[in-house]
Protein backbone atom coordinates (compact mmCIF):
# COMPACT_ATOMS: atom_id res chain seq x y z
CA UNK A 1 0.00 0.00 0.00
CA UNK A 2 1.58 3.25 -0.88
CA UNK A 3 2.12 5.96 1.59
CA UNK A 4 2.94 8.86 -0.39
CA UNK A 5 0.27 11.15 0.27
CA UNK A 6 -1.58 11.48 -3.37
CA UNK A 7 -4.85 13.05 -4.96
CA UNK A 8 -7.53 11.44 -5.54
CA UNK A 9 -10.53 13.47 -8.18
CA UNK A 10 -13.62 11.44 -8.15
CA UNK A 11 -16.19 11.91 -10.57
CA UNK A 12 -19.91 10.55 -9.86
CA UNK A 13 -22.19 8.92 -12.13
CA UNK A 14 -25.54 9.56 -13.54
CA UNK A 15 -27.41 12.41 -11.88
CA UNK A 16 -23.75 14.10 -10.58
CA UNK A 17 -24.02 13.04 -7.04
CA UNK A 18 -20.56 13.65 -5.25
CA UNK A 19 -22.22 12.38 -2.12
CA UNK A 20 -21.89 8.75 -3.71
CA UNK A 21 -18.20 8.99 -2.83
CA UNK A 22 -18.53 9.95 0.41
CA UNK A 23 -17.50 7.17 2.20
CA UNK A 24 -14.37 6.33 0.04
CA UNK A 25 -13.41 9.63 0.21
CA UNK A 26 -13.18 9.88 4.15
CA UNK A 27 -10.85 6.77 3.75
CA UNK A 28 -8.67 8.31 1.47
CA UNK A 29 -9.04 11.60 3.82
CA UNK A 30 -7.97 9.32 6.75
CA UNK A 31 -4.83 7.40 4.64
CA UNK A 32 -3.52 10.78 4.84
CA UNK A 33 -4.49 11.34 1.19
CA UNK A 34 -6.37 14.16 -0.08
CA UNK A 35 -10.13 13.09 -2.17
CA UNK A 36 -12.17 15.52 -4.03
CA UNK A 37 -15.51 14.37 -4.53
CA UNK A 38 -16.93 16.49 -7.48
CA UNK A 39 -20.60 17.56 -7.78
CA UNK A 40 -22.31 17.26 -11.36
CA UNK A 41 -25.54 19.05 -12.30
CA UNK A 42 -26.64 16.03 -13.55
CA UNK A 43 -30.43 17.52 -13.98
CA UNK A 44 -29.38 20.78 -15.57
CA UNK A 45 -30.19 20.79 -19.42
CA UNK A 46 -28.23 23.96 -20.25
CA UNK A 47 -24.80 21.55 -19.04
CA UNK A 48 -23.00 18.99 -21.44
CA UNK A 49 -19.97 16.77 -21.62
CA UNK A 50 -18.01 20.07 -21.88
CA UNK A 51 -19.38 21.93 -18.66
CA UNK A 52 -18.65 18.39 -16.84
CA UNK A 53 -15.12 18.29 -18.07
CA UNK A 54 -14.88 22.31 -16.77
CA UNK A 55 -16.39 21.61 -13.90
CA UNK A 56 -14.18 18.69 -12.95
CA UNK A 57 -10.85 21.00 -14.38
CA UNK A 58 -11.77 23.18 -11.39
CA UNK A 59 -10.41 20.75 -8.97
CA UNK A 60 -8.37 18.61 -11.12
CA UNK A 61 -4.72 19.22 -11.69
CA UNK A 62 -1.59 17.24 -14.03
CA UNK A 63 -0.56 14.01 -11.74
CA UNK A 64 -4.18 13.72 -9.94
CA UNK A 65 -5.74 10.17 -9.50
CA UNK A 66 -9.01 10.75 -11.61
CA UNK A 67 -11.55 7.97 -10.85
CA UNK A 68 -14.74 7.91 -12.71
CA UNK A 69 -18.45 5.80 -11.57
CA UNK A 70 -20.55 4.75 -14.22
CA UNK A 71 -21.96 7.94 -16.64
CA UNK A 72 -18.56 9.33 -15.28
CA UNK A 73 -16.58 7.50 -17.37
CA UNK A 74 -17.81 10.39 -20.00
CA UNK A 75 -16.72 12.73 -18.18
CA UNK A 76 -13.13 11.34 -17.71
CA UNK A 77 -12.27 11.35 -21.15
CA UNK A 78 -12.38 15.00 -22.29
CA UNK A 79 -11.01 15.93 -18.86
CA UNK A 80 -7.54 13.83 -19.67
CA UNK A 81 -7.55 15.85 -22.85
CA UNK A 82 -6.68 18.63 -20.66
CA UNK A 83 -4.56 17.20 -17.55
CA UNK A 84 -2.18 14.58 -17.35
CA UNK A 85 -3.02 12.25 -14.44
CA UNK A 86 -0.94 10.01 -12.37
CA UNK A 87 -3.47 7.00 -13.31
CA UNK A 88 -7.34 6.70 -14.37
CA UNK A 89 -9.52 4.35 -12.51
CA UNK A 90 -12.90 3.55 -14.11
CA UNK A 91 -15.38 1.91 -11.47
CA UNK A 92 -18.72 -0.39 -12.85
CA UNK A 93 -17.70 2.64 -15.75
CA UNK A 94 -19.66 2.71 -19.50
CA UNK A 95 -16.33 3.38 -21.20
CA UNK A 96 -16.31 5.12 -23.87
CA UNK A 97 -14.95 5.15 -27.50
CA UNK A 98 -13.90 8.42 -28.79
CA UNK A 99 -16.90 10.36 -30.48
CA UNK A 100 -19.36 7.94 -28.74
CA UNK A 101 -22.83 9.26 -27.03
CA UNK A 102 -23.72 7.74 -23.43
CA UNK A 103 -27.04 6.68 -25.92
CA UNK A 104 -25.57 4.84 -28.52
CA UNK A 105 -22.94 2.79 -25.48
CA UNK A 106 -25.76 0.77 -24.47
CA UNK A 107 -26.68 -0.93 -28.16
CA UNK A 108 -22.89 -0.59 -29.05
CA UNK A 109 -21.86 -2.75 -25.81
CA UNK A 110 -24.99 -5.27 -25.84
CA UNK A 111 -25.82 -3.56 -22.28
CA UNK A 112 -29.60 -4.70 -22.47
CA UNK A 113 -28.74 -8.06 -23.49
CA UNK A 114 -26.16 -8.58 -20.79
CA UNK A 115 -28.19 -7.20 -17.90
CA UNK A 116 -31.16 -9.87 -18.72
CA UNK A 117 -28.94 -12.70 -19.12
CA UNK A 118 -27.75 -11.79 -15.73
CA UNK A 119 -31.66 -11.65 -14.24
CA UNK A 120 -32.72 -15.03 -15.63
CA UNK A 121 -29.62 -16.62 -14.60
CA UNK A 122 -29.66 -15.69 -11.41
CA UNK A 123 -33.50 -15.12 -10.77
CA UNK A 124 -34.57 -11.66 -10.07
CA UNK A 125 -36.23 -9.17 -12.47
CA UNK A 126 -35.70 -7.76 -15.48
CA UNK A 127 -37.60 -4.86 -14.96
CA UNK A 128 -35.72 -1.83 -13.55
CA UNK A 129 -36.07 -0.71 -10.53
CA UNK A 130 -33.83 0.91 -7.88
CA UNK A 131 -34.33 -1.42 -5.27
CA UNK A 132 -33.06 -4.47 -7.55
CA UNK A 133 -30.51 -2.99 -9.52
CA UNK A 134 -28.70 -0.56 -7.21
CA UNK A 135 -29.83 -0.75 -3.73
CA UNK A 136 -30.03 -4.43 -3.36
CA UNK A 137 -26.52 -4.46 -1.46
CA UNK A 138 -26.76 -1.30 0.01
CA UNK A 139 -27.53 -0.69 3.78
CA UNK A 140 -31.21 1.05 4.24
CA UNK A 141 -29.83 3.53 6.39
CA UNK A 142 -26.71 4.29 3.71
CA UNK A 143 -29.95 4.71 1.60
CA UNK A 144 -31.99 7.23 3.21
CA UNK A 145 -28.72 9.29 3.94
CA UNK A 146 -28.60 9.52 0.00
CA UNK A 147 -31.89 10.18 -1.47
CA UNK A 148 -31.64 14.26 -0.54
CA UNK A 149 -28.55 13.86 -3.25
CA UNK A 150 -30.34 11.61 -5.59
CA UNK A 151 -31.49 13.50 -8.82
CA UNK A 152 -31.97 12.55 -12.66
CA UNK A 153 -29.49 12.68 -15.42
CA UNK A 154 -30.67 15.18 -18.53
CA UNK A 155 -30.55 13.78 -22.20
CA UNK A 156 -28.62 15.96 -23.10
CA UNK A 157 -25.40 14.22 -21.73
CA UNK A 158 -27.18 11.12 -23.04
CA UNK A 159 -26.80 12.67 -26.84
CA UNK A 160 -23.47 14.13 -27.11
CA UNK A 161 -20.34 12.78 -28.72
CA UNK A 162 -17.59 12.17 -26.11
CA UNK A 163 -15.12 14.85 -27.07
CA UNK A 164 -11.75 13.45 -26.71
CA UNK A 165 -9.46 11.72 -29.14
CA UNK A 166 -7.78 8.94 -26.96
CA UNK A 167 -7.26 7.63 -23.73
CA UNK A 168 -4.18 9.05 -21.91
CA UNK A 169 -0.70 7.21 -21.82
CA UNK A 170 -1.21 7.10 -18.44
CA UNK A 171 -2.10 3.69 -16.13
CA UNK A 172 -5.63 2.63 -16.34
CA UNK A 173 -7.22 0.29 -14.01
CA UNK A 174 -10.75 -0.81 -14.45
CA UNK A 175 -12.86 -2.53 -11.71
CA UNK A 176 -15.89 -4.27 -11.66
CA UNK A 177 -18.25 -5.79 -9.01
CA UNK A 178 -19.10 -8.67 -8.52
CA UNK A 179 -22.70 -8.20 -7.94
CA UNK A 180 -23.28 -5.41 -10.27
CA UNK A 181 -26.50 -6.30 -11.86
CA UNK A 182 -26.66 -2.84 -14.08
CA UNK A 183 -23.54 -3.66 -15.81
CA UNK A 184 -23.35 -7.61 -14.85
CA UNK A 185 -19.18 -8.46 -14.67
CA UNK A 186 -18.97 -10.23 -17.72
CA UNK A 187 -20.05 -7.12 -19.53
CA UNK A 188 -17.45 -5.14 -17.81
CA UNK A 189 -14.89 -7.21 -18.44
CA UNK A 190 -15.50 -7.78 -22.07
CA UNK A 191 -15.64 -4.10 -22.35
CA UNK A 192 -12.67 -3.48 -20.71
CA UNK A 193 -10.77 -6.05 -22.68
CA UNK A 194 -12.36 -5.07 -26.27
CA UNK A 195 -11.96 -1.49 -26.07
CA UNK A 196 -8.66 -0.76 -23.46
CA UNK A 197 -6.67 -4.45 -23.87
CA UNK A 198 -7.25 -4.54 -20.08
CA UNK A 199 -8.25 -7.17 -17.51
CA UNK A 200 -11.05 -5.62 -15.01
CA UNK A 201 -10.07 -6.55 -11.34
CA UNK A 202 -13.34 -7.42 -9.58
CA UNK A 203 -14.48 -6.64 -5.91
CA UNK A 204 -17.60 -7.77 -3.54
CA UNK A 205 -20.44 -5.40 -4.70
CA UNK A 206 -23.50 -3.77 -6.89
CA UNK A 207 -23.28 -1.16 -9.18
CA UNK A 208 -23.04 1.34 -5.86
CA UNK A 209 -19.85 -0.47 -4.53
CA UNK A 210 -18.40 2.68 -3.16
CA UNK A 211 -21.15 2.81 -0.50
CA UNK A 212 -21.89 -0.60 -0.74
CA UNK A 213 -17.64 -2.02 -0.01
CA UNK A 214 -15.85 1.18 0.25
CA UNK A 215 -13.29 -0.35 2.13
CA UNK A 216 -12.81 -2.74 -1.18
CA UNK A 217 -12.70 0.46 -3.21
CA UNK A 218 -10.24 2.51 -1.09
CA UNK A 219 -7.48 -1.03 -0.71
CA UNK A 220 -7.74 -0.86 -4.52
CA UNK A 221 -7.20 2.77 -4.86
CA UNK A 222 -4.00 2.75 -2.61
CA UNK A 223 -2.59 -0.30 -4.27
CA UNK A 224 -1.42 2.05 -6.98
Amino acid sequence: MTTKARRFVLIPGAGGAGWYWSRVAAGLTGAGHCAIPVDLPGDDERSGLAEYRDIVLEHAVDGDVIVAQSLGAFTAGPVCEQITPSALVFVNAMIPMPGETAGQWWDNVGSLDARNAAADANGYSREFDLETYFLHDVGREIALEGEPYQRPESDRVFGEPCPFDAWPQVPIHVLAGADDRFFPVALQQRVARERLGLEAGVVPGGHLVALSNPTRIIDYLLEY
